[in-house]
């Protein structure tokens, strides 16, 4: 679960798009919580939970790593393609 706030998004404002809790018979992430794609209610804005990747950001700002075919879930899932 997304522990952290954007601004002003609450956890309770994120709707899953792509991605989320694994079936206990295919998690391949380990954890049972996967990478997943939220919406959010700022119109234009996602919110991505993935894994740490050590790279210089901005204050408030992180780079993670996601699996592309969770991307692409949450593209068509938006109506992109």
């Amino acid at each position: 679960m997304l522990i952290a706030q954007t601004e002003g998004v609450s956890v309770e404002e994120l709707r899953i798009i792509a991605g989320g809790q694994c079936k206990s018979d295919d998690d391949e992430c380990g954890n049972g919580d996967c990478p997943t794609v939220y919406a959010t209610p700022e119109p234009g804005m996602l919110a991505i939970q993935g894994y740490d990747v050590t790279h210089p950001t901005p204050d408030g700002e992180s780079v993670v790593l996601i699996p592309e075919s969770i991307l692409k879930e949450a593209a068509r899932a938006q109506g992109w393609f």
